[in-house]
């Protein structure tokens, strides 16, 4: 159930509430969640600095909104519990996904969306339209939401909310988060991880006819390992995969137009199979 947005707590002195960075992801890795991808908004500085920083956690920088909705959800089917940090206003960006992958797959994860242009907060003009609907936004998704936690006291039962209501539901949970919900713990600087190796690329191109796209994807089917995942885009792509040969590790996207790819990459990074994405 949605709640309305709340003003800042307030020590006794006048100071204001915030909580600790290391203590959100601490508590949230935790319930299980070990993955985290997103896009940068100056309010979540200091929960991607900590995600990129701690061991035990993976951080993925996407492109837009609806890719790290994407990448998380490949993430999800490879055991992961995931969470997307992402500002509202790039919100509009992952209604794709959120309504045509994770509604009908009933994938999960944790949404921490900032309120731009919130209640209260004078923002800049962009975020004057979306800071006003977010809460409704999130809503006709059918996403629950709730204020991110204002206190360290306050972050396990949130978190243990969020995971209930996601193990009822299959479906996303937002955290709303006002600028100043967590602290800044002065993790300015990191190193940089090792590079990943990059991939073969191969042109097989020789300027014949091109061939139909049921040879094609016969093509592929002799050619892949048999323990490879397959992630098929929306439309006939995946409708005559299945016809040629349904296997348990294809997945047929419906909808989530232009996710694939991304999924594919959240599925990637997690497993040691080999990944095809058509």
């Amino acid at each position: 159930m949605a709640r309305r947005g709340r003003r800042r707590r307030l020590h006794q002195g006048g100071q204001v509430l915030v909580i600790a960075t290391d203590a959100f992801l601490g508590s949230g890795f935790d319930a299980g969640f070990d993955f985290y991808t997103g896009v940068p908004c100056s309010f979540l500085t200091p929960l991607i600095n900590g995600a990129i920083t701690d061991k035990r956690l993976t951080y993925v920088a996407a492109a837009s909104e609806g890719e790290a909705v994407a990448i998380a959800s490949g993430a999800w089917l490879a055991g992961h519990k995931t969470a997307v940090m992402c500002q509202n206003s790039g919100l509009g960006n992952a209604v794709n996904p959120i309504t045509s992958l994770n509604f009908p797959f009933r994938i999960p994860t944790l949404l921490i969306v900032t309120w731009r242009a919130g209640p209260g907060l004078t923002d800049e003009p962009q975020h004057e339209l979306m800071g006003r609907i977010t809460p409704g936004l999130l809503q006709l998704m059918e996403v629950p939401h709730r204020p991110f936690p204002a206190e360290d006291a306050e972050i396990a039962a949130a978190i243990g909310e969020a995971g209930a209501t996601m193990d009822k539901t299959g479906l996303p949970f937002a955290f709303i988060m006002q600028k100043g919900d967590v602290g800044n713990d002065g993790v300015d600087s990191w190193s940089a991880p090792e590079a990943r190796p990059r991939g073969e690329a191969a042109d097989l191109l020789d300027q014949g006819p091109l061939p139909a796209r049921m040879q094609a994807l016969e093509t592929v089917l002799s050619g892949v390992a048999d323990d490879a995942g397959i992630i098929a885009t929306t439309g006939k792509c995946g409708r005559e995969l299945f016809t040629l040969g349904d296997r348990r590790q294809h997945l047929y996207q419906v909808g989530s137009m232009g996710c694939a790819a991304a999924m594919g990459l959240g599925v990637a990074l997690n497993v040691g199979n080999p990944v095809v994405v058509l």
